[in-house]
């Protein structure tokens, strides 16, 4: 795949869980998918007449190159998520752009890893995994996955049949209540540094890779910087946009507000300043923006500059002739001086 959307059909379904289930696409033309374990692609979809777009782990690994899957949890009111779960059939097509990220092993090789992942956070996890598994890689991993019960336990068959065919590969679950009818017998409650020396007790030599919702990787974050790892040994990954903190805040730190920012389809105008970018001053007025993995290079907050300029440091989600079309990126602009914006 490349920047340019590509045709994929759908040519699988998997259910998983009671709301995560895989899609396996192949190409609409007979060719092989190139992408490293933990990239996402971008798939571009018309729902109800209106163009959406929406970031996904690949979760296949490459070394399986004739299908790609992704692996989507039905969100509650979500819009693209459920559109997948009640629409998306084999024989259907869409159209996506990628791989994009660099969120991969294939980017920071090490001997040893440490995956920790929370909910269907665990995708890029499992990419990368299936990938060392399948290439029989001698880098020892340990996997640790947190689900709300038992039964949220995406991939668990497969990680524990992995576990056991593989001595390298430890699989650690764990989970913060039962579920009905099915007790659970190993790690309880929620990940703490004490569980993870138990499991880890090497974790400051591990290359660590986290992804899940955003308390959970700020969680993971804190505990590892606290328990003494360097943390140019860690990586994140999130598609799920944070709030600025209070550092960021101009207006909450007693300093000018900055900027106007009129957004013309929406009728608002904000306030943002020179270090705040366009997307978490929107977020911060309570103003609902498209956007996804809010690092510069899913492309979904992309929209036109209508007047003004701004310093957009992106990384890789907007090509050149768009940019010289007035296109920006939300999530990684920082105005400039007074804007508006066709958003």
């Amino acid at each position: 795949m490349t920047e340019t959307e590509e045709l994929l059909v759908c040519r699988q379904v998997h259910p998983l869980t009671h709301d995560v289930t895989t899609f396996v696409f192949e190409y609409a033309e007979p060719r092989l998918f190139r992408h490293e374990p933990g990239q996402f692609l971008t798939l571009a979809l018309d729902i109800d007449g209106r163009p959406v777009q929406r970031c996904y782990t690949i979760s296949s690994p490459p070394t399986r190159p004739f299908l790609l899957s992704i692996t989507v949890k039905r969100v509650p009111g979500g819009l693209v998520s459920n559109w997948l779960h009640d629409h998306l059939k084999p024989g259907d097509t869409v159209r996506a752009r990628g791989p994009l990220g660099e969120f991969s092993t294939a980017r920071h090789p090490a001997p040893k890893y440490l995956f920790l992942s929370g909910g269907v956070g665990v995708t890029p996890s499992m990419a990368m995994t299936r990938t060392l598994y399948d290439l029989a890689d001698p880098a020892d991993v340990v996997f640790v996955h947190s689900a709300r019960t038992p039964a949220d336990i995406v991939f668990r068959h497969e990680l524990d049949l992995i576990a056991a065919t593989a001595p390298n590969i430890r699989v650690v679950h764990i989970c913060e209540e039962d579920r009905p009818y099915a007790p659970w017998g190993g790690y309880r409650g929620r990940l703490t540094i004490e569980t993870l020396r138990q499991v880890a007790p090497d974790l400051r030599e591990r290359e660590v890779f986290t992804c899940g919702p955003a308390p959970y990787m700020a969680a993971v974050r804190h505990m590892l910087s606290d328990a003494g790892l360097d943390m140019e040994r860690y990586h994140e990954e999130s598609f799920t946009f944070e709030a600025p903190t209070a550092s960021t805040d101009a207006s909450a730190a007693g300093t000018s507000a900055g900027f106007k920012v009129e957004f013309t389809r929406s009728g608002r105008t904000i306030e943002c300043d020179a270090d705040t970018s366009l997307l978490a001053a929107a977020s911060r007025a309570g103003l609902s923006l498209p956007a996804s993995c809010a690092q510069g290079m899913c492309g979904t907050c992309k929209t036109t500059l209508l007047s003004g300029s701004v310093d957009m440091q992106h990384n890789g989600g907007i090509r050149p002739r768009e940019i010289t079309q007035n296109k920006i990126l939300l999530c990684c602009s920082k105005p400039l001086e007074d804007l508006a914006i066709d958003a």
